[in-house]
């Protein structure tokens, strides 16, 4: 998992500095940065930029890491990248939105029940460890708060696919498997910051 999380901070600093340079030549509200609120809710670590490519689209880049171990062995600790291509049907950074997003990342899951059914609820010091990649549409729409400052919310259906193993005590591997996911594939309500 650690070669992997390098991997998603290399990526994310590599967005950083893009967005940097992109801002030096860009217009007011060409650039955003936004961090999604109910990703915090879970402990996730994640932010992204949003970059203006033409009168009614933006592209955008998110990233997310979740290291942590909480009490009674639980944890979901997964890293995820996930570009995005945004159509505004009048004005970018302002009103609703249409995308197409891919995503892709790695998970070690452990004692948790996720949503939808993704992976069942492990016991006894087993656990679950796999990566994904899929890709899906968008919808949303983002209130202006002031010149600098605006509110979204998004959310995603789509496909996924992600080959796991489970493991049992002592790291012994148990099983390996696949699935294939149809369903919501993102949910945020962002905080969005303007240049």
């Amino acid at each position: 998992m650690k070669p992997l999380a390098n991997v998603l901070t290399k990526t994310l600093a590599v967005a950083a500095l893009l967005s940097a340079g992109m801002t030096v030549e860009s217009s007011a509200q060409e650039v955003a940065l936004k961090t999604n609120i109910l990703g915090w809710a879970t402990t996730t670590i994640n932010a992204g930029s949003e970059i203006g490519v033409g009168r009614q689209s933006t592209v955008q880049i998110f990233g997310a890491l979740n290291p942590w171990t909480f009490s009674g062995g639980k944890r979901v600790r997964v890293w995820a990248v996930e570009p995005e291509f945004r159509w505004w049907p009048c004005e970018k950074f302002d009103g609703h939105f249409f995308g197409i997003h891919a995503l892709g990342g790695q998970y070690n899951v452990r004692n948790v029940d996720l949503p939808f059914g993704l992976l069942p609820k492990t016991e006894n010091g087993r656990h679950y460890e796999g990566w994904y990649i899929g890709a899906g549409l968008t919808y949303g729409y983002q209130w202006i708060l002031s010149r600098h400052w605006n509110i979204e919310a998004s959310i995603g259906l789509g496909y996924a696919y992600s080959p796991y193993k489970l493991y049992g005590r002592c790291d012994r591997c148990l099983k390996k498997n696949h699935r294939n996911y149809v369903g919501p594939t993102k949910v945020a309500i962002s905080a969005v910051y303007l240049f």
